[in-house]
C-alpha cells in the first residue's frame, strides 16, 4: 500500500518504519516530484499494520494523519481500511432543522466509559425524543479518561472508548434507532502530550497566539497544507464514520487573516460532500464573538456554517434561575428577565451593546427577518457551563425541581434548536467535574496546581478543588442510571418527555421565524415571571416562590397543553395565575 507524509521539516530523508521482529523493517521514502514537502513509499501492509515515520534519523513518530493509535498518542500508528466495516444498511441522514440535541461524554455517560456501553443506553434517548446525539471529542488523548479537548491525532479515535470500530458500531446503532450523530472536533489547538506535529511541518505559527500558545497555522507560510489537514480530517469524520454533523470548538480562536477564511472553506467542502453523499450534513460553531455572519450563508457574505451555540441565551437563563453575577454573568445579572426576553426574541443579548465583563461594546444584531431561529442552539447546561465551575455542580445541586422544570420549558419551547446535557433530563445529582489522566507527571502536576490557583484566586479554598488526576473525580462524574427510577427524577424526566413531544406535535414550536416571537417579563420588582408567544401557543414561567398573576391579553379561550403544577387556563380576560416555581404551555 502507499504511505505518504507531509514533512517539509525533514532536511535529508524520511523513513517508514514497520515494527516487527528484531528492529522491524525500514523503507526509505522518496520526495514527491509534484507536491512540495511530501514523501511517499509503497510497502506491504494491511488493516491493523503498525507503522511510524522517522525524520533525518530521529526517533519513530506517529503519522500526523494517523487513523488509529492503538497504544495511545505516543505509540505507533495503525492502518485502518474503512471499507472493511460492514454497515447495517444505508443512512439517509437527519438534518438540523427540527432537531433536539443531546450532548454526551462517552467516558462518563456510563461507568464503563465505552462506545458499546453508550450504545446500550440509546433506547433512553429515543424514548426521551432526542433526534441527535452530540459526542464530545473522541480523538486520542493521554491516559484513559479525560474530557477529550487535548486530542493530538485529529483523524483517529480514542482507543479506550473502542477505537475506530467502536465508533462505527455506535454510529450504526444510533442510526438504526433513528438518531443522528454529531461529533465535537477541536481545530483551534492540540494537546501538549504526544503532539509531534511541529517535527513534521509548520502546523503552528507564532504569528498569532491563543490561550493554548502558538496558534494553529491557518495563514502563515505552509498554511495551505495545514488547512487541508484540518479540512480533510473533518470530511473523513462525515464520510468514513457516517456522521451527520460536526460541532467546531471555539472557532473564535481560529486566527485567520486570509481573504478566504478557513471556516468558509470548510463549510463549502462540507456542503459539497453533502451533495456527493446525498444526505444532509451540517456544522455547528462554538463562538463567543456574537457575530451572526458565522451562520450567514456564503452567498450573502457569511461564513456559511449551519448553526452556532448561543451562550447569551444560556447566560441570561442561568442568571434568572440562580441569581449568580460573577464573571461574564455580570452583564446579564443586572436585569436577568430583560436579558432573557431579549435573547428569546433577538438571539444575542450583546448585539453592539456595552459588555462590562469585556470593558467594550460587543456583538452584532441578528437580522431576524432572514435568519432562521434554528441556526442558534439554546440550552440551560453544557459540559463547559458545568465542568468549568469549581466543583462541577449542575443546576440540580442548587435549584428546586420546579425551577429545573422552568429551565426545561424555556429551552424546549424556545425558538432555538434545543440541546440537553446528559443527565439533565432527570435532574442528575452527580456532578460533572474536570478530570484528566495525564501520563506525564510534570504536566499532571501543572494541571492540578493550575486548576487550584485559578479558583483559589476567586475565593475557593484550594483543597476544596477536586484533583483532576484523582480517578475518583472521574468516577463522581459518571451518571447514576438508578436515579431516573426514583423521585424527584422520574417526574422531571416525564416533564422533559412531555415537552419534547409537544415540540414535535405543534408546528408553532418549530417555527424558525424569530421575528414572530413576542415576549414580556415582570418589571419594577413585580414578580419573576416571563411569558412569550409562539404562533397560537403561549408559554409562561414563574421563577418566584409566590404565585404570579400574568396578563396574557384577550385572545379568546385557551387550554392547558402542559403544566408543571395544576393550573387553570386564563379566562376571557386573559389573566393567568401561575403557581410558584412553575410553568405552563397554553394553546387554543
Amino acid at each position: 500500500m502507499l504511505f505518504e507524509v507531509w514533512a517539509p521539516e525533514a532536511r535529508e530523508r524520511v523513513e517508514l518504519h514497520l515494527p516487527g521482529e528484531d528492529a522491524g523493517t525500514t523503507y526509505a521514502m522518496q520526495r514527491d516530484p509534484v507536491r512540495d514537502g511530501w514523501w511517499t513509499v509503497r510497502a506491504p501492509a494491511s488493516d491493523g499494520s503498525r507503522y511510524g515515520f522517522a525524520l533525518d534519523g530521529g526517533p519513530v513518530r506517529p503519522d500526523p494523519r494517523s487513523r488509529r493509535q492503538p497504544d495511545g498518542p505516543d505509540g505507533p500508528s495503525a492502518v485502518v481500511e474503512h471499507g472493511r466495516y460492514d454497515w447495517r444498511g444505508p443512512w439517509e441522514g437527519r438534518g438540523l432543522p427540527g432537531a433536539v440535541l443531546y450532548e454526551l461524554h462517552v467516558g462518563t455517560f456510563t461507568r464503563e466509559g465505552t462506545f458499546d456501553a453508550a450504545a446500550g443506553r440509546l433506547a433512553h434517548l429515543v424514548e426521551l425524543g432526542i433526534t441527535h446525539v452530540e459526542l464530545m471529542p473522541v480523538c486520542p488523548f493521554p491516559g484513559t479518561h479525560g474530557w477529550g479537548y487535548e486530542g493530538v491525532s485529529l483523524w483517529a479515535v480514542h482507543e479506550p472508548y473502542g477505537g475506530p470500530e467502536g465508533l462505527k458500531r455506535f454510529v450504526d446503532a444510533a442510526h438504526a434507532a433513528g438518531l443522528g450523530v454529531v461529533l465535537d472536533v477541536v481545530h483551534n489547538h492540540l494537546g501538549p502530550s504526544g503532539n509531534y506535529l511541529s517535527l513534521f511541518g509548520p502546523y503552528f505559527t507564532e504569528t498569532h497566539h491563543t490561550p493554548w500558545g502558538a496558534a494553529v497555522n491557518l495563514d502563515a507560510p505552509g498554511s495551505d497544507e495545514v488547512r487541508t489537514y484540518l479540512r480533510e480530517s473533518a470530511l473523513s469524520w462525515l464520510r468514513d464514520y457516517r456522521l451527520d454533523g460536526l460541532r467546531l470548538d471555539a472557532v473564535h480562536a481560529l486566527a485567520d487573516t486570509r481573504a478566504l477564511h478557513f471556516l468558509e472553506e470548510l463549510s463549502t467542502a462540507v456542503d459539497t460532500l453533502s451533495g456527493e453523499l446525498g444526505r444532509p450534513l451540517f456544522l455547528i460553531a462554538e463562538s463567543d464573538q456574537g457575530d451572526p455572519r458565522t451562520t450567514t450563508p456564503r452567498a450573502a457574505g457569511g461564513l456559511g456554517l449551519h448553526a452556532q451555540w448561543n451562550d447569551d441565551f444560556h447566560h441570561a437563563l442561568h442568571t434568572a434561575l440562580t441569581g449568580e453575577s460573577q464573571g461574564y454573568y455580570a452583564d446579564f445579572a443586572a436585569d436577568p428577565l430583560r436579558a432573557l426576553t431579549k435573547t428569546l426574541t433577538r438571539a444575542f443579548f450583546h448585539d453592539g451593546t456595552y459588555s462590562t465583563f469585556r470593558g467594550r461594546t460587543h456583538g452584532r444584531p441578528v437580522n431576524r427577518a432572514t435568519t432562521p431561529a434554528h441556526r442558534f442552539l439554546g440550552y440551560a447546561q453544557t459540559h463547559d457551563q458545568i465542568g468549568n465551575r469549581a466543583l462541577g455542580d449542575r443546576l440540580s445541586a442548587s435549584l428546586s425541581p420546579g425551577l429545573l422544570a422552568c429551565a426545561a420549558a424555556l429551552v424546549l419551547t424556545s425558538p432555538f434548536t434545543p440541546m440537553l446535557f446528559m443527565g439533565e433530563e432527570w435532574g442528575a445529582r452527580t456532578p460533572w467535574q474536570f478530570f484528566t489522566d495525564h501520563t506525564d507527571p510534570e504536566l499532571a502536576e501543572a494541571v492540578r496546581n493550575g486548576r487550584r490557583r485559578e479558583f483559589g484566586a476567586h475565593g475557593w479554598a484550594e483543597d476544596d478543588i477536586p484533583d483532576p488526576q484523582d480517578p475518583r473525580t472521574r468516577e463522581r462524574s459518571c451518571l447514576d442510571w438508578s436515579e431516573p427510577d426514583g423521585e424527584p427524577h422520574a417526574r422531571l424526566l416525564a416533564w422533559y418527555r412531555e415537552l419534547i413531544a409537544l415540540r414535535r406535535s405543534h408546528p408553532d414550536l418549530d417555527d424558525p421565524d424569530l421575528a414572530a416571537v413576542r415576549a414580556a417579563h415582570a418589571t419594577n420588582g413585580a414578580g419573576r415571571w416571563v411569558a412569550y408567544r409562539r404562533g397560537d401557543l403561549r408559554v409562561a414561567v414563574n421563577l418566584a416562590k409566590d404565585p404570579a398573576t400574568i396578563g396574557l391579553g384577550r385572545n379568546g379561550r385557551c387550554r392547558v397543553l402542559a403544566a408543571w403544577e395544576p393550573v387553570q387556563a386564563p379566562g376571557t380576560d386573559g389573566v393567568l395565575v401561575l403557581p410558584p416555581e412553575s410553568c405552563v404551555v397554553l394553546g387554543s
